[in-house]
């Protein structure tokens, strides 16, 4: 980690603050020890209760496929259920009725609507019973819209027959598909074919009986049960295919490419499909990483290689072992940008023009926050759609942990000298709407796609890094690492997190956490008053051995006494470093708890007061606002001119560290 003197504010353009330095690590103590500190009592596999095995075929020149094949489902909840929730999610893109494309979330990605729709008609869906000879249809009564809503992603199904805890059913299912041109996640441009969502996928059951179901919206996606997926894929023979999971068989035979691939332990499955793939392989840690992308991109595979080495060891030290033998990256041709930057078990899709210039960090930080979710959406299976902060919010930052230990300073940006680190700019960023509305909230909840963004990627990571840099690095890696290893192959909630939280940092820290999370929680600490004066005799009228005398100027000590006044304002707290600059040059520090509305810092020392800084080293990175984190002792009308100049010139300092190496 680098270490400054003087922290960094500037405003640059009228929208972003300048780069905050990081700290060196400070740890504040030490937690206890816990068997989830390392992966030993990690969970090796997950508890398999929906399992596909699948066939599809797809036709690129009609941008079609049909799907064939059976799941297995199992009633892990503590209550009979008759009926069952299917996701239908490529019907998001049919019309303008589904929630995705009715939904005004203003502009960004995944805006707009496709220029060829795209849909979903299942053909099968029967029972079977244990028998293995009855099978009963129960697609015909399924319910795949609602009066008052006409959406069609999310489908009820009744069953004949209750379903009691702990059984298992199977069902048939056989479907058709029409994919449309790419709109966020899925669909085509030409004969490139990124195929996600593409499947009926049943809904989770919560353990007291209740489905998790939703319909498909453009802020959420994920949540869903841990299985096996036994998936052959049909594709013509030139084609290049990619998909979740290793291939444990391929063919070719009619002029098609016929692959199988076999994944446990995963709860998605998505698959690309192109004529012009370019492939790179290298073996990362024991695990064989596969990169595709489009002609002319090497140089873009090359830095996403690059980044996955140091990142995949990174992750396996602070979160656990990555569990699976494969991982397959995904750049997707510019003119199907809205295929890229996406996250599916062992299958992710980075992106990004190949002329961007190696200073600017697209590729690298889009490769490496993917890669996070097989981490955070992955195997810690939280529910994007009700807490997307646990998603989105934690791996946030985590990349951008990654990225500061691997590039320093230019975490975002290193190009001919300049720099901006991410930490820092996630900081600026989750400011503009944290008085908005509060990070811990359903996906569908937010109001536009730009509160989501700012609150739910940048302010999660952004109060994660304020308690890094002021309870230290070891411990708070420690507490997210904690999290992910015992809640690994479960579907952990905002609790757990906390929970983990209060045992290595304590519950004043976790407070502060659920603090900023659940209550639009901010802060903002203000240097008021700074005042000194010399330190001398007492004056006044004094009565000594039966005399009195009067003393009108006492004799100087050669010291000085004052006092420095500092305000928290906001809800939350942390403890903070207050520096004292005397006239001499010399400086003191004293820390304070961050408690209470304020403070007032005595002070003594040889040499008048010049100045006082609040969190001089900028280790509360969600500070509302940086500039009154600073203050001068006032003097006569020569000396204030004097001081106005001190301060330009300080604040002058501080543009130049934000914007020079």
């Amino acid at each position: 980690m680098r270490t400054r003197t003087v922290p960094a504010r500037i405003a640059l353009g009228g929208l972003f603050v300048a780069v905050a330095a990081a700290i060196s690590d400070d740890a504040r103590g030490e937690a206890p020890p816990s068997p989830y500190d390392s992966d030993a009592q990690m969970a090796l596999h997950a508890d398999p209760v929906a399992s596909y095995t699948l066939r599809a075929t797809l036709d690129p020149a009609a941008h079609t496929l049909h799907g064939e094949g059976t799941i297995t489902w199992r009633n892990t909840s503590r209550v009979a259920v008759r009926e069952l929730w299917l996701h239908l999610y490529m019907n998001a893109f049919k019309n303008e009725r589904s929630v995705f494309l009715r939904t005004p979330l203003g502009g960004g990605r995944g805006a707009g609507r496709p220029t060829d729709w795209g849909y979903i008609d299942v053909r099968k869906l029967a029972l079977r019973e244990p028998d293995a000879t009855t099978v009963t249809d129960v697609w015909s009564g399924a319910e795949v819209s609602r009066p008052g809503d006409p959406d069609e992603t999310d489908a009820r199904v009744p069953l004949p027959r209750e379903v009691l805890p702990g059984d298992t059913i199977a069902l048939d299912v056989a479907w058709d598909e029409k994919l449309p041109t790419v709109l966020e996640r899925t669909g085509y441009d030409g004969s490139f074919h990124m195929i996600a969502q593409w499947f009926p996928k049943v809904a989770r059951l919560e353990p007291d009986g209740r489905w998790a179901h939703f319909p498909f919206h453009r802020l959420s996606e994920f949540y869903a049960d841990f299985g096996t997926y036994d998936v052959t894929l049909d594709v013509p023979q030139s084609f290049t295919l990619g998909a979740t999971g290793p291939m444990v068989e391929s063919r070719l035979e009619k002029g098609r490419r016929v692959e199988r691939h076999v994944q446990t332990d995963i709860h998605d499955f998505a698959w690309t499909a192109w004529d012009e793939w370019q492939t790179a392989t290298e073996t990362i840690g024991g695990v064989q990483v596969t990169l595709l992308y489009p002609p002319g991109y090497r140089v873009d595979a090359k830095r996403e290689l690059e980044s996955l080495r140091f990142t995949m060891p990174y992750f396996d030290k602070r979160y656990g072992r990555y569990p699976y033998p494969v991982l397959t990256v995904v750049h997707p041709p510019v003119a199907a940008g809205e295929a890229g930057g996406m996250e599916y078990p062992t299958f992710i899709t980075s992106g990004g023009p190949w002329y961007g210039p190696p200073g600017i960090l697209a590729p690298e930080l889009v490769t490496v926050h993917e890669y996070g979710h097989q981490y955070f959406y992955g195997l810690v299976a939280t529910s994007e759609h009700d807490w997307p902060f646990l998603d989105e919010g934690l791996n946030s930052f985590a990349e951008q942990d990654v990225m500061s230990k691997w590039r320093g300073a230019g975490s975002w940006v290193d190009l001919f000298g300049l720099t901006v680190d991410g930490g820092a700019m996630h900081g600026v960023l989750s400011n503009l709407s944290v008085h908005d509305e509060k990070v811990a909230q359903g996906a569908a909840d937010f109001m536009t796609g730009g509160s989501y963004g700012t609150l739910v990627y940048f302010r999660t990571s952004a109060v994660l890094e304020t308690m890094r840099r002021v309870y230290g690095d070891d411990l708070v890696l420690q507490a997210l690492g904690r999290y992910a290893r015992k809640n690994r192959f479960f579907h952990p909630g905002p609790d757990e997190l906390l929970t983990n939280f209060a045992e290595v940092l304590g519950p004043q820290a976790a407070a502060t956490l659920r603090t900023a999370y659940f209550e639009k929680g901010w802060v903002d600490y203000v240097v008021t008053e700074v005042r000194s004066h010399p330190l001398h005799d007492p004056a006044g009228v004094f009565d000594r051995d039966g005399k009195r005398e009067t003393v009108r100027e006492g004799k100087t000590a050669g010291a000085h006494e004052g006092w420095v006044v500092v305000h928290r304002r906001g809800t939350l707290s942390f403890p903070v470093d207050i520096e004292l600059a005397l006239e001499d040059g010399t400086t003191q520090r004293v820390r304070w708890n961050g408690e209470g509305d304020s403070t007032r810092v005595p002070f003594t020392g040889g040499s008048p007061l010049r100045a006082a800084v609040v969190d001089p080293d900028d280790r509360v990175l969600i500070d509302q606002v940086r500039t009154n984190n600073f203050a001068t002792a006032p003097a006569s009308a020569r000396a204030s001119t004097a001081r106005s100049t001190e301060k330009l010139v300080y604040w002058t300092e501080l543009v130049l560290q934000a914007v020079l190496p």
